[in-house]
């Protein structure tokens, strides 16, 4: 579970690097295979001082495993997401800005990038509003997200999941991406998107 761990830290720093996750905003996590126990970041701790002590393994009850620091406060979202994903295998919440930019206006964000379509699995939908932090908040979630591997929470960053967390953080910046491409093209006119005969084919 220590190389996990590692993988765990290694993605939380590449996600803070790139700006993904401002000072101690957002939460990553990954499902350990073999033991099917969560690995998680701690609340509000620095991405940038984030060690393998500092990993927390939950079981999907929300019982901490391993570990003395507090579980991530959006911890029991993530765990609703692996009850009901097994498809899940990592998980990036993330606060970029382009992205935030749509949930504020309540806007899905068009695939615009090939990159996007294939890892979010078409547009990107938006959750209304509502706290998050519970286990039920993380259902209401999945049901927006239907099939798809990203979601915007309205007003509040994103959720991004993938077969293994390295697909998660890049689901998440595809996401990123998508939408400042979005945005600039809507300075300039309405984008043209990708045509729908070719999602069957890009998709998975």
């Amino acid at each position: 579970m220590v190389a996990l761990k590692q993988e765990l830290v290694d993605g939380a720093a590449l996600v803070a690097g790139i700006g993904l996750v401002p000072l101690t905003q957002g939460n990553l996590s990954l499902r350990d295979p073999d033991s099917g126990h969560i690995l998680m970041t701690p609340h509000d701790f620095s991405y940038e001082q984030m060690t393998t002590d500092d990993v927390l393994a939950l079981d999907l009850a929300g019982n901490v495993i391993e570990g003395n620091r507090e579980p991530s406060h959006e911890s029991q979202v993530h765990l609703a997401v692996y009850e009901r994903r097994a498809d899940a295998m990592g998980i990036v919440h993330a606060e970029p800005i382009y992205t935030n930019l749509f949930g504020v206006l309540h806007k899905p964000i068009a695939p615009l990038h090939v990159g996007a379509l294939i890892d979010v699995r078409g547009d990107v939908p938006v959750m209304p509003f509502a706290p998050s932090g519970s286990r039920q908040f993380g259902y209401d979630m999945l049901e927006v997200m239907g099939d798809r591997n990203a979601v915007v929470w309205a007003n509040h960053g994103m959720l991004a999941l993938g077969n293994s967390l390295q697909k998660a953080i890049h689901c998440t910046v595809m996401v990123e991406i998508s939408a400042q491409l979005y945005h600039m093209a809507l300075q300039h006119g309405e984008p043209h998107q990708i045509p729908q005969q070719y999602y069957d084919r890009l998709v998975g």
